[in-house]
């Protein structure tokens, strides 16, 4: 999969410039729109990009940290949150039905396996993971097995004709496992990094940080990625690395979501730096660590709207903007049809 991920067209990138230059407007009047407009036209190596259909994959997994009181919430909520997914009653089904999004829920590692549920991919790798601040998440097979996860939801996406990919998550606990692994890349302290998640008190923030000072201490910060991830990670977070690289190898653009979204696309640039030309910032979370992490990636957000839900929500909500990007640079006329002069006087 590495092997196939190619740098982004210069060509597609120049058209797309060129062509931008000669729209009736006042040159990069269009600001970020413009900018996006050239990404999206490297990313696909189509002068004219097109970015509809959406996929959105929804990873649902759980964590075995959960354990240590880190969450809000029971971890019995994950199941029941996939189910919300799969009768459409989701934040993200809503977001996803309004931009005509093709959504799918996939089961990568949800403590009480969901089968049975319909609509939802049953794609496990192992029920939830370890608990990261005594043992290893997962093993080195089960890393490389989530990655897989990912990647073949890709391939489904591909099928279905999908031109772009959003990721969301589900799963108790997994701003925790986000939070470590971006400590151990970044040397910062989790005092830093670690956020409210799904809404913790002052006490159990404190105790959210001890927890992953313990994971941290246990674990080998500065070994292979892949390592790292099996040391710390999550299903989830793994199945949104792999799909990262799927996409990246595919030319698909992918819109990130929030905090535990970036951290796995961040993964994917530590297994291959060249991922980071096609990844898209959707928003920035009100989640502690994602100014950290989008910072990590060097990469600036389209929207700031103080969400912190997860789910693919954010990244949803900022997909028109791409599609505005594509339809102005496709659509606008040039000077030269409208018969406007393109020099001011």
């Amino acid at each position: 999969m590495l092997e196939r991920i190619q740098p982004t067209c210069a060509d597609s990138r120049a058209a797309a410039l060129s062509r931008l230059d000669q729209l009736t407007k006042p040159r990069g009047s269009l600001g970020r729109l413009e900018e996006l407009a050239v990404e999206l036209a490297a990313i696909t190596a189509q002068p004219l990009p097109r970015v509809d259909p959406p996929a959105v994959v929804v990873f649902a997994a759980d964590h075995g940290v959960a354990a240590e009181g880190v969450s809000a919430y029971p971890q019995e909520v994950s199941a029941q949150m996939v189910a919300n997914f799969a009768a459409g009653g989701a934040a993200i089904n809503v977001l996803a039905r309004q931009i005509g999004a093709h959504l799918e829920v996939v089961d990568v590692g949800v403590a009480t396996s969901c089968k049975g549920i319909d609509g939802v991919v049953i794609d496990r790798v192992r029920d939830g993971t370890g608990n990261i601040a005594v043992e290893d998440a997962m093993s080195d097979e089960e890393v490389q097995a989530a990655l897989a996860v990912g990647m073949r939801a890709v391939e489904r996406a591909r099928r279905r004709g999908c031109r772009s990919l959003i990721l969301g998550e589900m799963g108790i606990a997994n701003t925790s496992s986000s939070s470590a692994l971006l400590a151990a890349w970044t040397g910062l302290r989790p005092q830093q990094v670690v956020g409210r998640g799904t809404g913790i008190d002052d006490q159990r923030l404190a105790h959210k940080c001890h927890v992953i000072e313990r994971a941290l201490a246990r674990a080998d910060v500065d070994a292979d990625p892949l390592r790292v991830m099996a040391q710390l990670g999550g299903l989830e977070i793994t199945a949104m690395t792999g799909a990262c690289l799927a996409a990246a190898a595919a030319r698909l653009p992918v819109v990130m979501d929030g905090f535990i979204a970036t951290v796995a696309a961040l993964a994917a640039t530590r297994l291959c730096p060249t991922v980071k030309d096609y990844l898209i910032a959707g928003h920035r979370s009100d989640e502690a660590g994602h100014g950290h992490a989008l910072a990590a990636l060097d990469v600036e957000p389209l929207l700031s709207l103080g969400l912190r839900l997860g789910e693919g929500s954010g990244a949803a909500l900022a997909f028109p903007l791409l599609h505005s990007a594509c339809a102005v640079l496709a659509e606008m006329a040039t000077f030269a049809d409208a018969g406007v002069a393109d020099e001011p006087s």
